[in-house]
């Protein structure tokens, strides 16, 4: 198959390593230092380059912020029988832009950012397929993900939103808040050290990442679970109450069991 990737990045230069022995790859970057250890694809610069290329399947892994324009830049330069396919983390806007865009589309959100995962090894790790969208280019997906031994799950754009406002919002919102009440420490603990490192990687992502996750309609929610769970947790801390603790910690580690 021909595939176009857009964008060299981490996830850009991901998937042009993974998929470039066995099908032909071209890559559209317009940052020709981006693609200095991009090989066995062929490079390109310039949206026009893309119609003698002529792809089968356009795979956008550009930042966030650029998705939908990247897409409308290449659009005019595709076959009508191209599928096309983006990897966002958040949704915003995309189904509305499938469905008007006039072309086959598949929609797929690997749950394992280049910051924690190893890129080696992803047998733990999980990846989502919208269940909406080109038939076969649903199919080429399940069987690359599951080439890598990644758990698939599959959603509606909907409920992958629920899902990413749940698996990511929570974690995203708590550790800011960590990352807002930090001071700088001379001998850190392991578990700081830990949390520490989480937060580095978080600040690491793209802000407008960051805000879109934040910004879920339904991010609210999950944030208002957390300022419930403090609530109830400093009540029993300043009541110094010692049965409260014991029993709010086993409902608690009932929840990670």
């Amino acid at each position: 198959m021909k595939i176009l990737i857009l964008g060299a990045g981490k996830m850009g230069s991901f998937f042009t390593d993974l998929l470039s022995f066995d099908h032909e790859v071209a890559v559209l970057e317009s940052d020709p230092k981006r693609m200095r250890f991009i090989y066995n694809a062929l490079r390109l610069q310039k949206p026009e380059e893309i119609a003698d290329f002529a792809p089968e399947l356009v795979i956008n892994c550009v930042t966030l912020n650029h998705t939908i324009d990247a897409f409308r830049a290449v659009l005019p330069y595709l076959q009508p029988y191209c599928i096309i396919a983006d990897i966002a983390s958040v949704k915003t806007h995309l189904k509305e832009f499938y469905e008007t865009c006039g072309f086959p589309y598949v929609s797929t959100h690997p749950m394992f950012g280049p910051t924690f995962a190893n890129l080696g090894n992803l047998a733990k790790e999980n990846t989502i397929i919208i269940t909406e969208g080109d038939h076969l280019g649903r199919i080429f997906f399940k069987d690359l993900y599951a080439s890598l031994h990644l758990n698939i799950c599959e959603y509606t754009f909907e409920e992958h939103d629920r899902v990413v406002a749940y698996s990511l919002g929570i974690p995203f919102a708590s550790t800011i808040v960590f990352a807002a009440t930090m001071k700088h420490q001379d001998a850190p603990g392991t578990t700081f050290k830990r949390h520490m490192k989480i937060a580095r990687g978080l600040f690491s992502e793209d802000d407008y990442l960051l805000t879109e996750i934040l910004f879920n309609p339904r991010t609210p929610n999950q944030i208002s679970r957390i300022q419930e769970e403090l609530s109830v947790l400093q009540d029993i801390i300043q009541k110094k109450d010692s049965e409260g603790m014991k029993e709010y910690l086993k409902r608690i580690r009932k929840n990670i069991d």
